[in-house]
């Protein structure tokens, strides 16, 4: 997939992400990473003009579920069951990207990291670690279940 397949699907799939404000996108998607971003603004602060937590930790998601869907293709029940981050420096309102990518990609599950900066300073505000789960493939015949179960 690409980042304007992939910005598609997430408008298809999870439309509760930007409802009428379009902050986070995909910018660039390539083998092994891709490049997330938030536009920070008014909405995104936490009292003394910082950038919240949960809205960093959502371009973290956002980065590794588009690292996910550009390899496996449009599978909206892909999903996090891991992530960690840690929080290095204040942001202010403005674009943040996300620089995502693969450390591992296996059958079922996909492991990446995420540095997040700021483009005013191009100082990194967050770091991310995290696993996708892949679900199995389904068999074409309908019965429901995966490939790996005994029919």
């Amino acid at each position: 997939m690409t980042a304007e397949t992939v910005n598609r699907f997430l408008q298809e799939v999870y439309p509760q992400l930007n409802d009428e404000f379009a902050a986070y996108s995909v910018v660039d998607v390539e083998p092994g990473h891709c490049i997330v971003r938030l536009d920070a603004s008014e909405r995104h602060l936490r009292p003394g003009g910082t950038v919240s937590g949960p809205c960093l930790f959502t371009l973290a998601d956002i980065g590794g579920y588009a690292c996910v869907l550009s390899h496996v293709g449009p599978e909206a029940l892909c999903v996090t069951t891991n992530l960690n981050i840690n929080f290095m420096r204040k942001a202010g309102p403005g674009r943040i990207d996300g620089a995502c990518r693969i450390l591992k990609l296996g059958r079922s599950l996909m492991v990446f990291d995420i540095e997040m900066r700021t483009i005013a300073d191009g100082l990194i505000v967050a770091h991310a670690t995290g696993t996708y789960s892949i679900p199995p493939k389904q068999l074409d015949r309908g019965f429901g279940t995966s490939s790996d179960e005994v029919i």
